[in-house]
């Protein structure tokens, strides 16, 4: 069976390198003054951070049903199934919008969208993990399953340099945000699969550093079950901090030797919240039917 592999451009996944992968990505819309830009087509990811230090109101929209049925259409005169992987349902109504068309002739049974609370490093890694189930054998509906069944195999921390974007966002309030400046305080977010929170609160980027690898420590030990992580990934995002990202990447190579490692820009639709500066680490258990370990 032949099976076609859709995300959306918030995996990090350029149109050019879906094409080297072998895999199908759909541009994200962003609304920047009003005006609707598509993620890679439009949009460059330069563009995006010079638009939003300039001021300029930047949102995330869905992609129209349109557009997913005509790629929908032109996959199936190629693939038996396809399986679609978009950004988290906590994050995005994209999900639920292709659930529902997926109901119609001639989609159901041909058409698998996965809700696997996925964004960005961990959104690609799904999509990667997808094509090598479909190389394995599995069938739409297999692939569904296994990438479900293991939505909580991964935590993500973020640090910020200015809560500037969080207040713009709503994240924080005005006066939240003006006694956090003040008191110079670096906020740790945690995304867990469906919504971005507040984790903790620390005053230098060195001890927001040392809080993500000591959470990350944790969720490897407790929540996965590797401590040692010889099954996970260990992936380190940011947004425009590419410096910063590779001092982080270094010390995580130094505590977890024998993990896979990646590092990646964040999504734009998390950088929309964070800003530029912003530093992320991420831990993911591999999944068991491709851990080769």
């Amino acid at each position: 069976m032949k099976i076609a592999v859709v995300t959306d451009s918030h995996s990090g996944i350029s149109q050019e390198e879906a094409k080297q992968l072998g895999l199908y990505v759909i541009p994200a819309p962003f609304i920047v003054d009003g005006r609707q830009y598509e993620e890679g087509i439009n949009l460059t990811e330069r563009e995006f951070y010079e638009k939003m230090e300039a001021g300029a109101d930047l949102s995330t929209s869905q992609s129209s049903p349109a557009d997913i049925l005509d790629l929908w259409d032109r996959l199936l005169e190629e693939y038996d199934q396809i399986v679609c992987i978009p950004l988290s349902s906590g994050l995005t109504g994209a999900y639920q919008t292709m659930t529902m068309l997926a109901e119609d002739e001639p989609y159901e049974g041909r058409v698998f969208p996965v809700d696997n609370t996925t964004v960005s490093v961990t959104e690609r890694i799904a999509a990667l993990n997808a094509l090598a189930l479909a190389k394995q054998g599995y069938d739409g509906a297999g692939i569904k399953r296994i990438l479900e069944e293991n939505r909580k195999n991964n935590l993500i921390f973020i640090t910020v340099t200015t809560l500037k974007y969080l207040k713009k966002g709503g994240r924080i309030t005005p006066a939240a945000a003006a006694l956090g400046t003040l008191l110079k305080i670096k906020p740790v977010l945690k995304i867990d699969g469906e919504k971005l929170d507040a984790f903790a609160k620390v005053r230098t980027m060195s001890q927001a550093r040392e809080t993500m690898l000591a959470a990350i420590q944790e969720c490897l030990t407790e929540r996965l079950k590797d401590p040692g992580a010889e099954h996970s990934y260990i992936m380190v995002a940011h947004t425009q901090n590419a410096e910063m990202a590779e001092e982080l990447l270094e010390i995580a190579k130094e505590r977890w030797p024998k993990a896979d490692f990646c590092i990646a820009p964040l999504a734009l639709a998390i950088a929309c919240h964070t800003g530029p500066g912003s530093l992320a680490i991420v831990a993911e258990r591999k999944l068991q039917e491709l851990d080769t370990h």
